[in-house]
């Protein structure tokens, strides 16, 4: 026999300790399991806090300072890496990125021979400076020419076939940009 219902008995109904007798073992099966998860939430808890935790001592304050000191490191890393990129920007403006090839004969009539053995070739950056070489081919001779080429125009006058030439490597150069965007 219970000790609750004991005291049930000695008590009259409708009274308040009788239903508080009553309720007493349910209350403590509802403290036991509040006690229960209690101890769970606590070490789960618990192993949240050790996965936080970096380092030897796995404390917060460590924690913090190993988090901190990384963030510095990926700072200084971070502007070393900008000032490395605007060095290759400034390097890749400058690159060859446009080239225009162009075949001719200069002697159509057959005056001095040689076929479509002559060419024009131009090789431009990205703002439209650079060169165009031209060669014009003879039997008996070979003549190689440059001229320089600013934004897109040069101060010497170019032929047909040198202009033919960089309009194909500005071709070449929105054709490149294109396919990088």
């Amino acid at each position: 026999m219970h000790l609750a219902s004991l005291f049930v008995t000695t008590t009259s109904p409708g009274s308040f300790a009788y239903y508080f007798a009553l309720t007493v073992p349910y209350l403590a099966l509802g403290a036991f399991i509040f006690s229960l998860l209690a101890l769970v939430f606590f070490f789960m808890m618990r192993l949240r806090m050790k996965r936080l935790a970096l380092g030897k001592s796995g404390s917060l304050e460590e924690t913090l300072a190993i988090l901190s000191r990384n963030m510095k490191e990926l700072e200084k890393f971070r502007s070393e890496m900008e000032v490395y990129l605007k060095h290759v920007e400034a390097r890749v403006q400058h690159s060859t990125q446009g080239v225009g090839f162009v075949r001719f004969n200069p002697f159509p009539t057959g005056g001095g021979g040689g076929g479509n053995q002559s060419f024009a070739v131009a090789f431009i950056d990205e703002k439209l400076s650079g060169v165009v070489l031209s060669t014009l081919y003879a039997r008996d001779r070979v003549g190689v020419y440059g001229k320089p080429i600013e934004k897109g125009i040069s101060t010497f006058e170019l032929t047909a076939e040198e202009k033919e030439a960089i309009e194909k490597a500005k071709q070449s150069l929105t054709t490149h940009a294109k396919r990088e965007a």
